[in-house]
């Protein structure tokens, strides 16, 4: 293995942690809404967990709407309930084959208590990056001790995974920056 290699794969890595945090942000409500929300619900489908994307087609039917078509007529009462006992406070409404859930808006203290969550999401991604560095760094020093690279190169290694380790937690501060304005937007 080479410094380039250790390089690339904490590069690879960082960039799925970036990844991993866009669609924890994803599922954050804001006063809109948006399929993305219901992502990570799971549905009873005949006694397998499954998401609710795989038993029903999701859409926007407004702004403040969101739109679910079960795939099967059996499956409306699951999906209603399911979503009704997630997390997310919501108050789905069955008429006929299409399922309305209307997005509540957002009380001045539970946008601040979001603003919160996307805050501790941040940290936890930049966290996340952090140890992609020191493994990283890690990986540099043990090529070093087993002879494979010279301590320049080390050196010269250890500052592009920096490098590039800052330019992911400034990607990080932005996307949470962006999220708290879109919540704190009313």
């Amino acid at each position: 293995m080479s410094s380039s290699e250790v390089i690339s794969n904490a590069d690879q890595k960082m960039v799925k942690s970036i990844d991993s945090f866009k669609s924890s942000l994803a599922k954050i409500r804001t006063g809109r809404a948006h399929t993305g929300i219901l992502e990570h619900i799971q549905i009873d489908y005949y006694g397998n967990p499954t998401p609710i994307s795989q038993v029903a087609a999701l859409g926007l039917a407004d702004a403040r709407t969101i739109t679910v078509t079960p795939w099967e007529k059996p499956m409306i009462q699951a999906v209603e309930k399911a979503i009704r006992d997630s997390d997310l406070g919501l108050n789905p409404a069955t008429q006929g084959n299409v399922i309305r859930v209307p997005m509540p808006a957002l009380t001045e203290e539970r946008r601040k208590d979001l603003a919160k969550l996307v805050k501790s999401e941040g940290e936890d991604a930049k966290i996340a990056i952090r140890n992609l560095r020191r493994e990283a760094n890690e990986g540099l020093k043990k090529l070093t001790k087993d002879k494979l690279i010279s301590e320049d190169e080390e050196r010269r290694s250890q500052d592009d995974v920096q490098k590039r380790t800052d330019k992911f937690v400034a990607e990080v501060d932005k996307l949470v920056q962006d999220k708290e304005k879109e919540i704190m937007t009313v």
